[in-house]
Parts: C-alpha cells; structure tokens; sequence
C-alpha cells in the first residue's frame, strides 16, 4: 500500500499515526494492498484557494477528497483493484478550531477528518438521509476500530 503525507501546513501532527489510520481503513474496507493514496496537510491560505477552486465556495475548509481512478470498496471475497485512489487535503488550522468547539484533541479530528476523506474517496457522499446515515456510520466504525487497534499496538496510543 503506498500512503504518502506531506505536511506543508506548519502544523506538528502525528503524521505516522494518519498514515497507520489510512492503512487501517483500507484494509478493513477491502482496497487492494497496491492502491495509492495522498494525504496533504496545508495553511489555511491553501485551503481557501482550493475550496474556491473546486467547490466554488468561499473561505477554507477542513477537508477535500480528490478521487482519482473512481475506486468503491471492495469484499471479504474481491478486493478493490489496484489503482490510484486520489488525495486527502486536510487543513490542520480549521480542524484545531473544530476540534476545540467539539471537545476533543486535535489528532481525533485529524482522524476523524481523514477518514471522512477517504470515504469520499471511494465514493460514499452525504448529500441525502440515507446516504448520509450509511457513510457516517461506516467512518464511526472505521475510527472506533482504530482507535482500538492503535491503542493495543505497544508504543502507540490514539
């Protein structure tokens, strides 16, 4: 599996624990171990322009998914095929903010953040109810697992 991060954000995070969470994700959403996935950390000045650039929406935002090969999950039975999944941009300043209106740490909603960006990713979305009902309950799953599985690896903890 090829997860690469680059942090330009300024930020310090735990980029080692996003890159075990993405790894932890694929493997539990069945995704073949030779896709390849990007997570970039920026400044808020970056965010805003791509969420001006792709979303058409003004100021900056905590996370856009840049899909690439239009990947879905796979099966216990058929993984996902190899390919290039896309990119997770997170903005470490606006989840700060996030994370200190919801009560918890900055790296559970880095977390949480990036996910909610890999699901995207392979091609979950919110948009209705249903849809909204079926991925949140998938990214809860994904982060309390890893959460578990992080926090029995010995020197590691979420």
């Amino acid at each position: 599996m090829s997860i690469d991060l680059l942090n330009e954000s300024g930020h310090e995070v735990d980029e080692a624990q996003l890159v075990r969470l993405v790894a932890f994700d694929l493997d539990k959403l069945f995704v073949h171990a030779e896709a390849e996935v990007s997570i970039v950390l920026v400044d808020v000045a970056a965010m805003e322009q791509l969420h001006v650039q792709w979303m058409d929406e003004p100021g900056p935002t905590d996370v856009l998914s840049f899909p690439m090969d239009e990947l879905r999950p796979g099966t216990q039975d058929r993984l996902t095929p190899a390919g290039l999944l896309g990119d997770i941009v997170l903005c470490p300043e606006v989840a700060e903010a996030q994370a200190a209106e919801a009560g918890h740490s900055l790296m559970a909603e880095l977390r949480l953040l990036t996910t909610h960006g890999l699901l995207h990713l392979l091609g979950f979305d919110h948009a209705d109810p249903a849809e909204r009902d079926e991925m949140f309950g998938l990214q809860d799953q994904l982060l309390a697992g890893f959460e578990q599985h992080d926090a029995g690896t010995p020197g590691r903890s979420a």
